[in-house]
């Protein structure tokens, strides 16, 4: 190889880049409301359902404004019942109340309710999960117990607490314990021998292993769901399933 020849590749390195074009960025595009797009899918949405709902009334109309029908028809009840939907927070007594008093009291008894049912049913299924024993002890119980019906249980507390309200309370409760039991139980069995082995190197109680190591599993358990992808982690389905019953009690 010559010199010229092993100049060249260096004076062609030597010399400056070609400066650089400056291209103008646009703006941004501005979103705008589309008016017609969302007029036309409230159209599409609202519309179909109204039209059913007034062939329905005025079918209904028709067949029982006669003198022997055996409901009356929707312009007479709407005549009677006008008042207490128009004036729903009248309190004339505690029998004598407006509709949106008796919807909040039915709240209440459900959030009541459930919420006892919840934090119950959690601690029952975190100790039947974490000991064969307790499942062993218990499984028999909730087999017979969680067979009744709903309407089975309500004379049976109107005849316990004397009162309504605790009775519909209790009535609440003791149907609504045994999914959150079986879904606690069913997770809890579930959790991966990794995160135990954790456990078991920092030496933690069953009230840290609750409070610490669940956690983190149903933290991972709800990211596998936001994914998808319910096959990488078999609990994460049968967790929140109320079929998981069976398959809690075969893995046992």
């Amino acid at each position: 190889m010559t010199a010229t020849a092993r100049k060249a590749p260096i004076e062609a390195a030597a010399q400056p880049a070609p400066s650089g074009k400056v291209v103008p960025l646009g703006r941004a595009p501005v979103s705008r409301i589309d008016l017609g797009r969302i007029a036309a899918n409230l159209a599409r949405n609202v519309i179909p359902p109204l039209v059913v709902l007034a062939v329905l009334l005025a079918i209904w109309q028709v067949s029982c404004s006669g003198a022997g029908a055996p409901l009356p028809p929707p312009t007479q009840i709407w005549a009677d019942s006008s008042d207490l939907i128009a004036q729903p927070f009248f309190n004339n007594g505690p029998q004598d109340i407006g509709l949106a008093w008796r919807v909040l009291i039915s709240l209440e008894r459900v959030s009541i309710g459930f919420g006892l049912a919840a934090v119950v049913g959690v601690a029952i299924g975190a100790l039947i999960g974490q000991s064969i024993w307790a499942m062993r002890g218990l499984d028999p119980i909730f087999q017979i117990l969680r067979t009744v019906p709903p309407l089975a249980w309500l004379p049976l507390s109107l005849a316990a607490f004397q009162d309504s309200n605790p009775s519909a309370i209790f009535v609440i409760f003791i149907t609504s314990i045994w999914p959150v039991i079986i879904n606690t139980a069913v997770g809890v069995r579930n959790i991966p021998e990794d995160y135990r082995n954790v456990a078991r190197v920092l030496r933690l109680n069953q009230l840290e292993f609750f409070l610490r190591i669940m956690p983190s599993w149903n933290s991972s358990c709800a990211s596998c769901c936001r994914r998808r992808r319910p096959t990488s982690s078999p609990a994460c389905a049968s967790a929140w399933d109320c079929r998981g019953w069976p398959s809690w009690r075969r893995k046992c």
